[in-house]
């Protein structure tokens, strides 16, 4: 055998070789692992699994847990993407997505990405907002004999999270919402203040992080609570 048929030979074992290690890693990096962690996900943790998603009285999938969405009136022009959405006052409020961009043809097909603004603390155009900001949430919450005062308005009222997308606000701005939510769907005040309590989760294992309210789960048990009337 020549030389150039060895080199041949010994070419196609190492060519042969590297294709059985990739479909043999192809098979069980792509197909088994996958496969396997799913299926583990599935059977121990389904909820979290699938996106940790709540769903209301009726069964429909409102959104997730993990993820913080705003609750505002139908736009007027849903075309216009300078349109500036507008509170629905009768639902809990999250905090503020400064940090959201939309990159698009229209507000209908737009990408949302989420991030922060990436202002410094002393950014007028940042001061600005948290002013506008501060005095939106002291007007949005007055309520019948109760105007909140500006020292009352705790900080993530104003500014958004890192990623503009933080599902859960301090139980201070939620106290801060119990009377407005309350006269604007005729409940008693504290029938809703027992709402946000029951809602109020404390420290992870007792001291990590703080005590902290979901929004979304918020509004939903609010929801049902008004489908009872």
């Amino acid at each position: 055998m020549t030389h150039s048929h060895h080199v041949a030979a010994r070419t196609a074992r190492q060519f042969g070789a590297g294709l059985r290690a990739l479909i043999a890693l192809t098979v069980l990096c792509g197909v088994l692992y996958p496969l396997t962690v799913t299926g583990i996900a599935q059977l121990a943790f389904p909820g979290r699994a699938n996106g940790s998603q709540l769903k209301d009285d009726s069964g429909r999938v409102v959104g997730s847990e993990l993820i913080g969405q705003r609750f505002d009136l139908p736009r007027k022009n849903p075309d216009d993407p300078g349109e500036t959405p507008v509170p629905d006052l009768r639902w809990f409020q999250p905090r503020p997505s400064a940090g959201l961009t939309a990159h698009g043809a229209g507000p209908r097909s737009a990408l949302l990405v989420s991030g922060a603004t990436h202002l410094s603390g002393d950014n007028e155009v940042l001061l600005r907002a948290v002013r506008d900001a501060r005095a939106a949430v002291i007007e949005d919450n007055t309520a019948a004999g109760h105007r909140p005062a500006p020292a009352d308005v705790p900080a993530e009222a104003v500014t958004s999270s890192g990623s503009g997308l933080d599902p859960h606000i301090p139980p201070g701005y939620a106290a801060l919402q119990i009377r407005r939510v309350a006269e604007r769907n005729h409940l008693a005040v504290d029938e809703v203040r027992a709402l946000v309590e029951a809602h109020t989760d404390g420290r992870i294992l007792g001291f990590v992080g703080e005590p902290r309210v979901n929004v979304l789960r918020l509004n939903v048990a609010l929801k049902a609570l008004l489908g009872t009337r």
